[in-house]
């Protein structure tokens, strides 16, 4: 593990820090710009160096290998979203607002189309690889993954790859996406659908 690799551990811990030092702020202090900076805290601060680091460290798609003596950008990259996937309520509120949500991915590089509904137990692991088309719907607990781990020859395999979801299409509750899915426009999956590495599914008029 590189000393990026160690840094970037704590993270989660900073933005923590930080979240509450600006609630004790807010505290003694109860003004817009106060309860602003909670926000940026939680929100913008992890957004913005997600997009610095994914300037400087562009994940790649493929494979790799964590036990190399070489710095992993999705490492990297999965520290700086961690304090979402360990306190999921922070992005469920943002899908109880029409629309915040899906502004919420792009802003982690996410192609995402229009009218797309996302239900409130979603879990993304990998915010900056998706691809969804327009009027897409997400049933309950649906988990959408970009990447693999697996151990292989005394090592720790990373597998990771875009996941994506064409327009038309209704993900039943409780699926499961894994890295390079690929769900073709107009596609229906039912409930408690478990799709491996580079599975495409096609819809039901092919």
């Amino acid at each position: 593990m590189t000393v990026l690799s160690r840094i970037l551990l704590f993270f989660p811990t900073l933005v923590l820090g930080l979240a509450g030092a600006a609630l004790i702020y807010f505290a003694h202090a109860p003004t817009p710009f106060s309860f602003l900076l909670i926000l940026w805290v939680l929100y913008g601060f992890p957004v913005l160096v997600y997009r610095l680091h994914q300037w400087r460290y562009p994940i790649p798609e493929g494979i790799s290998y964590f036990q190399e003596q070489v710095y992993n950008p999705w490492w990297g990259s999965h520290q700086i979203q961690q304090i979402y996937i360990a306190i999921p309520v922070l992005e469920a509120v943002l899908r109880l607002i029409p629309g915040a949500f899906s502004g919420w991915l792009r802003l982690w590089g996410a192609k995402i189309g229009h009218h797309v509904y996302w239900t409130p137990g979603l879990e993304i692991a990998d915010r900056g690889l998706l691809v969804i088309g327009d009027r897409v719907v997400i049933g309950h607990r649906v988990g959408i993954y970009a990447h693999v781990i697996k151990p292989r020859r005394q090592n720790l395999m990373l597998y990771v790859k875009k996941v994506r979801i064409g327009d038309d299409v209704f993900v039943g509750a409780g699926s499961q996406m894994a890295p390079g899915v690929v769900i073709y426009a107009g596609s229906y999956l039912p409930v408690l659908t478990q799709l491996h590495p580079n599975q495409r599914v096609k819809s039901c008029a092919d």
